[in-house]
């Protein structure tokens, strides 16, 4: 006797399975590539930022060079300026202590010409001497 009990016939689950295997390997190789890319990039940037740290430094190196002879030069500049005011002072000094002695042998002098303009006018005595008459 024929069984006719009739049961849907299921597929094999072969098929399930190797189309599941081959999506999982496919997820896994797309994971190794997206693993590999992103060790590529992060050398990329390592290597990037290590030279933009070492153009930084030398930057900074060339930087502090320039503002230590920069520091240098003003130093000397103030050392001239100073030098110089302290010349001008003393120049000063001197040409004040000249015009004051200048005015005082002037003065004198003056007083020597008015001395003897009056001397000249004074009578003299038989010797010479002025006399007060």
């Amino acid at each position: 006797m024929e069984n006719s009990d009739s049961t849907p016939s299921v597929p094999p689950p072969a098929p399930l399975s190797e189309e599941l295997a081959e999506s999982r390997q496919e997820l896994l190789s797309r994971i190794q590539n997206l693993k590999q890319d992103l060790q590529n990039w992060r050398m990329k940037l390592d290597t990037q930022v290590k030279v933009y740290r070492d153009e930084l430094s030398d930057l900074k190196k060339s930087l502090n060079t320039e503002v230590e002879q920069l520091r240098t030069e003003f130093q000397e500049l103030r050392t001239t300026l100073q030098q110089q005011q302290e010349d001008v002072t003393a120049s000063l000094r001197n040409l004040g202590l000249q015009d004051e002695l200048g005015e005082t042998i002037g003065a004198e002098g003056a007083k020597d010409v008015e001395n003897k303009e009056v001397a000249q006018d004074l009578p003299k005595d038989d010797d010479g001497k002025e006399t007060n008459e």
